[in-house]
């Protein structure tokens, strides 16, 4: 099975940019919450990049705070990237917001709803 360039460099993006965060968020704790790096779409002529990240926060507000702190800094991961990744052209980042982990939690509540609710009605 051949993977394509892009796809490698997708997973290696995601990668690094994940762990870049990771220490981002130690420098800077206004970052709260759990953020997750999903996925990393690098443009074949690789000047451009979307990366689709998820934040659970406790609060909606910390949420959009988080997000707005990761947009800010896409210039410094950038930076970052460019160290770390040895190319000729690291990609613009720009973010986008998944909201899986927050779906996810939400369908894990409605399942425990729905398996909690037979058992009360036994007794």
């Amino acid at each position: 099975m051949k993977v394509s360039r892009t796809a490698r460099l997708n997973g290696e993006y995601q990668k690094e940019i994940s762990e870049i965060i990771r220490r981002l968020k130690d420098r800077n704790p206004e970052l709260k919450g759990l953020i997750s790096v999903t996925e990393a779409d690098v443009a074949p002529d690789l000047k451009t990049a979307i990366v689709y990240v998820s934040i659970y926060a406790p609060k909606e507000e910390e949420t959009k705070r988080s997000f707005a702190i990761l947009q800010e800094n896409a210039g410094y991961i950038r930076k970052e990237l460019s160290q770390v990744m040895r190319m000729r052209t690291v990609p613009a980042i720009t973010f986008r917001m998944d909201g899986s982990m927050v779906y996810g939690a939400k369908m894990d509540e409605l399942f425990k709803q729905i398996h909690v609710a037979p058992e009360d009605e036994e007794k």
